[in-house]
Order: structure tokens, then sequence, then C-alpha cells
């Protein structure tokens, strides 16, 4: 029990921390397991004791979950200017990693040309296990991130099927049988797979289209749905059951009959855990004497891995598929192994050496550098990589505003004037073209609809604030970009209904963002502020003049000022509201909703009314 537990806490205690300081969390997750393991002294966590002959079949089905969920993300929409690039680094990209890894192996290694090739065929994947936390930890823009992610994720079940293949002809000795055997097997692991996966997204399809199965139950029916077809699969041909379990996450995502969003939330924290586990097994369960062998010659190897194969893969597979030198760049270096990879070499090795195979006890070693050293290169470096491309940001400060009307508007252009990008959505055309000539960058069109993440790029931005009239816009919308924005960074005004006593009107908390400004200040509430000529104030602080200076010289009994935001000396972004107060310093911007002084009501005096505007 105490194993068990140690498992999910070192695991989720891990992903708390890289979240807290910005860290990779592969890194992390890899660190606390060999800690926990093998440089223990007395082993804290051992895999192998702790779950014997069930880990390598946990490790298999927990690989299936992550790979349907993956499938469940991955949009043929995502595709529009991406698709050729994921299409020739299935297809070319593949076939080129295999050849130059096997070559590497071969030369570097010195390994025989069989273990080499199965080597090179272990190596071709990437897999969501890595691709998906690094991504996240990214958040590159344009297209390279759903060229990565695809990428990851197909050529998961295409290496392992492909490692399988090249395992059993080193089974068998005569070329010319081995070579049909190897044929047939991959056909056979082809077609079983695809039928598989097919069958178990139409028969979910049709029940949940027919309301065969209650809401409560979608979740864990699709979970075992997606099992038992992977289980199947398995049984069938061996190692096909990864590419029924992603191709039936692909025909999920992409059909109209039924909603799998809900699915995919479930799916989505699963994976989490389940990553963190298996990260934590995996370092925790490598012999000490694994990591002595580490040498030069396998950091060699990986080196090769990194800056040549993976390099001339990228570039032989993104001619003329629409990439910039900065995206190829990118992609190129976004190559990471990890579970997939380490579970087939240990199921392979133990097989070699159960048959007397020379130098398989070696692949393990060599798998598990290769997945270490990967991580730590790609882990540290991506995220400055991106940036230095232009391709991130770091620390997005940038502001989603719902809602362009005449106050909301005001906001916007004291944000954009104190350094923060800003970008307003609304469905009122007179409202998207006023902000249009005040210089605000727009987009016209419902925030709740399919097509406004497939046309918009949210790249850049940190923070969404919902600011129309409607409390129930606001909070669906909040609801909707929870999961990209962060639950910590995405505000909507208090609902009128809670302020209202007697009334029932208020709205369930878990429904809605965080409060904005104030849990007592409404829409309407700032409405008649600015009704009675209140105006929003941008004022940089100083030693001589300093916060309290400023609410002093804007104090109003009838209408006191209103801290909004605090825009800090390196850029940062700090909002009101969420129960948390402001601290400007010196030198930082209070944007603030203050009552004018007799000067500053002449000077601001309105000119045209927006009636007037073209």
């Amino acid at each position: 029990m105490l194993g068990l537990a140690s498992i999910l806490l070192l695991g989720i205690g891990a992903q708390w921390l890289a979240w807290r300081f910005r860290f990779p969390s592969i890194l992390l997750l890899l660190l606390v397991g060999f800690l926990a393991g093998p440089l223990s002294n007395q082993r804290l966590l051992d895999p192998d004791n702790l779950l014997g002959n069930a880990l390598l079949p946990f490790v298999s089905l927990a690989v299936a979950t992550i790979l349907l969920e993956g499938g469940l993300t991955l949009r043929f929409q995502d595709l529009k200017g991406a698709g050729g690039a994921v299409r020739n680094l299935v297809i070319i990209g593949c076939p080129v990693t295999c050849v130059l890894a096997t070559l590497s192996a071969r030369w570097i290694l010195d390994m025989d040309w069989r273990l080499s090739l199965l080597l090179g065929a272990l190596l071709v994947v990437t897999g969501p296990t890595v691709i998906v936390p690094l991504l996240r930890h990214v958040r590159p823009s344009g297209m390279v991130g759903s060229v990565v992610r695809w990428e990851g994720i197909v050529t998961d079940p295409i290496g392992a099927i492909l490692a399988v293949l090249v395992f059993q002809t080193i089974l068998i000795t005569e070329s010319e049988v081995a070579a049909t055997a190897a044929a047939i097997a991959g056909l056979m692991a082809l077609v079983v797979g695809t039928l598989a996966g097919g069958l178990g997204a139409f028969v979910l399809i049709l029940l949940l289209r027919r309301n065969l199965v209650p809401d409560f139950l979608h979740t864990g029916v699709s979970l075992a749905i997606g099992i038992g077809v992977f289980v199947a699969s398995n049984s069938v041909q061996h190692e096909s059951g990864l590419l029924s379990v992603t191709l039936m996450g692909i025909l999920l995502a992409n059909q109209k009959f039924v909603i799998v969003e809900h699915i995919v939330e479930f799916k989505e924290n699963l994976r989490v855990l389940l990553i963190s586990s298996l990260f934590i097994l995996l370092a925790a369960r490598l012999p000490m004497e694994e990591l002595t062998r580490f040498d030069l010659r396998s950091v060699g190897f990986v080196l090769a891995l990194i800056f040549v194969v993976r390099p001339i893969s990228v570039y032989l597979s993104t001619i003329g598929v629409g990439l910039n030198w900065r995206e190829r760049v990118f992609v190129a270096w976004m190559a990471p192994r990890g579970i997939v990879a380490a579970a087939v070499a240990a199921v392979f090795a133990l097989e070699l050496g159960a048959v007397g195979y020379p130098g398989s006890d070696r692949l393990v070693s060599v798998v598990f550098a290769v997945i270490l050293i990967t991580v730590m290169v790609y882990g540290l470096t991506a995220s400055h990589l991106a940036r230095w491309l232009g391709l991130s940001e770091g620390n997005p400060q940038g502001v989603l505003i719902v809602g362009a009307h005449d106050w909301s508007r005001e906001l916007a252009k004291a944000l954009k004037d104190s350094g923060i990008r800003v970008l307003l959505t609304d469905t009122s055309r007179k409202d998207v073209r006023a902000a249009r000539m005040r210089g605000l960058d727009t987009h016209y069109g419902s925030i709740l609809s399919e097509e406004f993440e497939e046309f918009v790029s949210l790249d850049g931005l940190g923070y969404m604030l919902c600011l129309t009239h409607n409390d129930q816009v606001n909070s669906l919308a909040c609801l909707q970009f929870t999961p990209w924005f962060g639950r910590a960074s995405v505000y909507q005004l208090a609902p009128e209904g809670d302020l209202v006593e007697g009334e029932g009107g208020a709205m369930s908390k878990h429904l809605r963002g965080r409060d904005l400004f104030s849990s007592e200040l409404s829409y309407w509430d700032i409405h008649a502020r600015f009704r009675r000529g209140a105006i929003v104030k941008a004022t940089t602080l100083s030693d001589e003049f300093d916060y309290q200076d400023f609410l002093n010289l804007y104090a109003d009994e009838d209408a006191p000022p209103i801290p909004l935001f605090v825009v800090t000396e390196e850029g940062l972004l700090k909002i009101a509201g969420g129960g948390e107060a402001l601290a400007p310093g010196e030198d930082d911007t209070v944007i603030a909703l203050v009552q004018p002084e007799e000067s500053e009501e002449k000077v601001a005096a309105p000119g045209p009314t927006e009636a007037a505007l073209p």
C-alpha cells in the first residue's frame, strides 16, 4: 500500500513542482524516480517487487489509454496547412530515422546488424507521454504544435509494430523466410489494428447516439471499450493494439454524430495521472548497474540521434510542405523518447536473453540512455529555442476580452497603452468597428462558436476577461477556455444574481470563472460608474508618489477608485479579483476606474458620438 501510494504522491508532487517553478515536468518525474529507486540507499521504490508480473501489463494498458486520449485530441481541422508535414514525417521520416539510427548503432555502438536494426526501429517512436507535457510547457505558436503532436501520437504504434517485425526476423535465421514472415505480420497488424479501431469507434458512437448508456457512464464505457479493443487486437496480432486505440481515438474526435468533449476531458485528467505514474516507475525500475553502463559510446550514439538523425529526417520530410525555417528547426529539435520505447525494449531484451542472443542485455541500457539524455536536452532547451525562434512566449501576458462595448474598449486601450497585448471579440459589428477605429485588435464572432479557435490565434494571450452583460455567456466562455488558459487566469464579472438577496439567482461557482475586480461589482455597476463620468486612469508610481498617494488623490465618498490592473516594471500583468489584493510597488503602473478631477474632465471631454462613426 505504501509503495502504490508513493507512486501517485511522488508523481503528482513532481508535476506540481514543475508547474510552480515553470520547469519541464518530465525531467522532475525522472529525477524523483531515480531518487526513489536506484539512487536510494534502501531503494524506497522497487516496481518489480511491488507489481511483479503485473508491471508490464500495467504499463501496456496505461500506454494504450494515453494513446486513446492522444487520438481524441487529433482533429483534422488542426492539420490545415500542416497535413503535408505530418504525412511526410510518417511516410518519409520514420524510414529515414530507422535507417540512420540503425547505421549509428552499428558504427558507434558496434552492435551486430540485426540488433542495430531492432534498436533503430524502437527509436522511431517519440510518443505523447513525452511530447504532450513538453508542448504544454512550451506552448508553441502556429502549426508546429499540431505537427509535433500528430507525429508523436501517430508514430508510436508505427514504431512499436516496426520493432515487432524486426524482432520476429531476428528469431528466424533464413532471410527469405524472415522477410516473408515480417511482411505478413506487418500486413496483419495494419488490417487487425484498423478493423479493431474502427469497430470500437462504431460501437461507442452507436451506444451514445441511441442513448443506450447513461451520462454518468459515458467515460467509463469509452475507457472500457478502448481497453477491450487494445487487448483483443493484441491477442490477434502482437502490438497491433496501439494502432487500434490510436485510430479509435482519431475516429471519435472527427465524427459529427455524438459529443465526446466530456470524454476527452476525463481522459486528459487520467493521462496526467498515468504519465506521472509511468515515469516514476520507469526511473525507479532502472537497475543501478544500468546507470554505470552509460559510456562515451552511448552518449555519442544519443548525440548522433539529436544532431544528425533527427535534423536529416525532418529536413527530408518538410521539403515543400509550407513550414518556414524557424518551424522546421523547432520540429527538428523535438524528438524525446519515452515509455513505449522503454517498455518494448524491456520485453524484447528479456525474450532475446531467454534464447541466448548475444548482446541483448545492452539493449535496455542504450534505450534508457536515449530516454534520459533526450528528455534532458529537449526538456531544458525547447522553450528557450521556441522563444528565440519567435514561436512561443514563455509567460504570455496578453488578454482576451469578451465584449467590445464602450467601457470595455476603455479598459483595452489602457492595457494596450501600458504594453499589454489585447484582443477583443464580440458579436456586435458596431462595437467591433469602434474598437478597430481605436487601434485595437478585434475578432467579430461568437466566443462560443466552434470556428473561434480555428480562426483566432491565442498565441501570446495568457488571460481571459469576460465583460459582457450576459452572465450565462460569460460563464460558458470561461468553462470553454479554462483548459487553455487555466482556471487561475480566467475571469468574469460578478453575476448580477449573486448581488440580489432573496431571489435565488446566485450562479454556482464551479460553473463560472474567477470574480473580476470584485465579487460585488457587476457589469451594470461598472456601466453606471461610466455613465456618471468615471474614466480609466493609468498611473505610473514612483518613490515620491506611491500607491496610497494615488488612492488619496482620487478618493471620493460616492465613487471611490477601483483598482483594475497593475502592470509591473518587468511588463507582467496583475489582475484585481479572485480574492487577491493588488500591491503595486515603485515603477509599477496602476490602471484604475476613478472619478476624474475637474481639469481632467475638460481634457477628456468626448468628441463625436460613436453613433456618428462610419
